[in-house]
């Protein structure tokens, strides 16, 4: 399942710098980005949190409330497909990182009991989906141009995240997350204190 969501971010990744790069822009195929992100970023993490609540929980109905988040996803692939202050970075947290993180639990609860708790996975569905849909201001990966300057908390982030993948493994994927908000903030504060 890991390798499917990264080859997922891969090739999401990849497509997209392809488009940018031949500067071909349509509507269908924002839609059709769009379509392969849910499957790929919306239901994926619905399902490992089903799995999981199913796995820890007695009720026949508690685990369906993985879902949740892949209900969120569509609101949150819908909003970014019309907000138009979203052109460069992102407006809410999005459907891959958002993913990463969630398919990084089965690996933590093997290490670590208690995220297999019920009540703690229900605080992840209601923390992932508000992520999902807030008005949270994240920076994006694509870069404009290559320079320190414009890019320093990127390049950071990337350099954490690598280090802290090398170091932890999948347990790092919940810190990158919080990295990610992190170098963000860090990143428009410079941007509007220049």
């Amino acid at each position: 399942m890991i390798y499917c969501a990264l080859a997922s971010g891969g090739f999401d990744f990849v497509d997209g710098m392809a488009a940018r790069l031949l500067h071909v822009k349509s509507s269908i195929g924002k839609e059709l980005d769009s379509l392969a992100d849910m499957v790929s970023f919306g239901f994926l993490p619905g399902t490992v949190l089903y799995l999981m609540l199913e796995e820890s929980s007695s009720s026949d109905f508690l685990p369906y409330t993985g879902f949740v988040v892949t209900v969120f996803s569509a609101l949150r692939l819908a909003k970014f497909n019309v907000d138009t202050r979203q052109t460069t970075d992102f407006i809410g947290l999005n459907t891959p990182m958002n993913t990463f993180f969630i398919i990084s639990l089965p690996y933590i609860a093997a290490e670590v009991a208690w995220v297999k708790n019920p009540l703690v996975l229900l605080a992840t569905v209601a923390l992932s989906s508000f992520l999902l849909i807030s008005e949270v201001k994240l920076f994006s990966m694509k870069l404009s141009s290559l320079s320190w300057r414009e890019n320093k908390f990127k390049y950071l982030f990337l350099i954490a995240s690598l280090a802290s993948l090398l170091i932890g493994g999948l347990l790092a994927l919940p810190g990158i997350l919080l990295l990610y908000i992190v170098f963000s903030k860090l990143h428009f504060w410079s941007e509007t204190s220049a």
